[in-house]
């Protein structure tokens, strides 16, 4: 094979199908992910619908939530399952994408999984905001947004690793050659590799293209911030962040993990969570271990002082990871700054939720006697010889 001519024609996507004839196992370990999941072809397989199209009922629970619509409940816009072309999600929510004069857009309903409700989605401007255009870069792999296509729905093997013609064109025998036409993020320097992550689970707007919520032109292994404005509270993005900074929404972990101790000490997602990985089980959230127990891979207990004075339970995601974002319902996912949020803080400033009361046995606690509590059991050495009243503390 003549290896200048295959790298002299134009890059292309090829699909996962291609990568896997030579990469079976991990193709079937990825294929066990969210990612491979984020979008699928309801127009081929009904089943992934997670649950009834049923407008009487959909209606039932939008007329619920009237006082906050912007359309009349009995005026949005329900599609019949015969429209929906794709699903977005299955295991928080699921949304619904349909086409309208060959664009396609999502629906302006949204059926969230675990509380079996149904909720409205931008149900005034819906069918001004192109879904390939402000999202689908990030749900589907190798996105054209001239031609109004792509390659393969869900976050596929090229959206991480770049596109693979190329490599898949040259032979084994090329060794050097078919090695430098693909991208491993796990040879990259550890931040270089963490924008490949950061470029979808962020929030922001593109740099290069008017009107796009996903980096338009990024491709792994370059620089992101070539191609995308973060948001940020101080920027006026309220609606997305607390004002301390903190992620209040879904798909935004790596705003909370810059500012979290893991980023500056160089522990990056893969360090804790894993893409396609050969024996490893998997887990709800695709981490190395479930729980804490993903933690103490690292951190070990040492002394049982300050807060760990109190927690003698080891439940580090409970305080650490506290559930302040949302994905389908306030407080389903888990925050990412890796750093216990106290009573003071609520205290402090109100819209800002605490880690002490996302814990059912504090969740109606007075802040103030909470935060007062705190700072005494926790004292450096600890305390001895006062015994404290728990009811006083309820």
């Amino acid at each position: 094979m003549d290896t200048k001519a295959v790298l002299s024609q134009d890059k292309t996507f090829v699909g996962s199908d291609t990568c896997k004839m030579c990469h079976l196992e991990h193709y079937d370990s990825w294929k066990m992910t969210q990612h491979s999941r984020m979008i699928q072809d309801a127009s081929a397989n009904r089943d992934v619908l997670v649950t009834a199209i049923d407008e009487k009922r959909i209606r039932e629970d939008l007329a619920k939530l009237e006082k906050k619509l912007k359309v009349p409940s009995s005026e949005i816009y329900i599609p019949t399952e015969d429209e929906i072309l794709y699903t977005i999600g299955s295991q928080w929510k699921q949304r619904f994408i349909v086409k309208k004069d060959d664009t396609l857009f999502i629906s302006p309903i949204q059926y969230n999984v675990e509380t079996d409700r149904w909720v409205n989605y931008h149900e005034a401007d819906w069918n001004k905001r192109p879904w390939l255009l402000k999202c689908g870069g990030c749900h589907v792999t190798g996105t054209d947004l001239e031609k109004q296509t792509f390659t393969e729905p869900g976050v596929a093997c090229e959206s991480c690793h770049g596109k693979g013609s190329w490599h898949a064109a040259l032979p084994k025998t090329a060794v050097f050659e078919k090695r430098q036409t693909i991208v491993n993020p796990a040879k990259l320097p550890s931040g270089v590799a963490q924008q490949i992550c950061g470029s979808c689970h962020n929030r922001g707007k593109a740099k290069k293209m008017k009107g796009a919520g996903w980096p338009v032109g990024y491709e792994p292994g370059k620089a992101l911030s070539a191609f995308y404005n973060q948001v940020s509270y101080a920027g006026g993005k309220k609606k997305y962040l607390y004002s301390n900074e903190f992620s209040k929404g879904h798909h935004q972990q790596h705003i909370d993990w810059a500012q979290s101790p893991h980023s500056k000490e160089g522990v990056t997602c893969t360090s804790c969570h894993y893409v396609h990985q050969i024996g490893i089980p998997q887990t709800r959230s695709q981490t190395q271990a479930a729980g804490s127990a993903q933690c103490a891979q690292c951190h070990e207990m040492v002394n049982r002082n300050g807060a760990h004075a109190i927690h003698s339970f080891a439940n580090c995601v409970g305080c650490h990871l506290p559930r302040i974002a949302k994905s389908a319902e306030i407080g389903d996912i888990r925050s990412h700054t890796f750093i216990a949020l106290l009573p003071q803080e609520t205290i402090d400033d109100p819209t800002i939720p605490n880690s002490c009361t996302s814990c059912h046995k504090h969740k109606d606690a007075d802040l103030e006697k909470l935060q007062a509590a705190y700072e005494k059991l926790t004292q450096r050495p600890r305390p001895q010889g006062e015994i404290i009243n728990p009811v006083d503390y309820k």
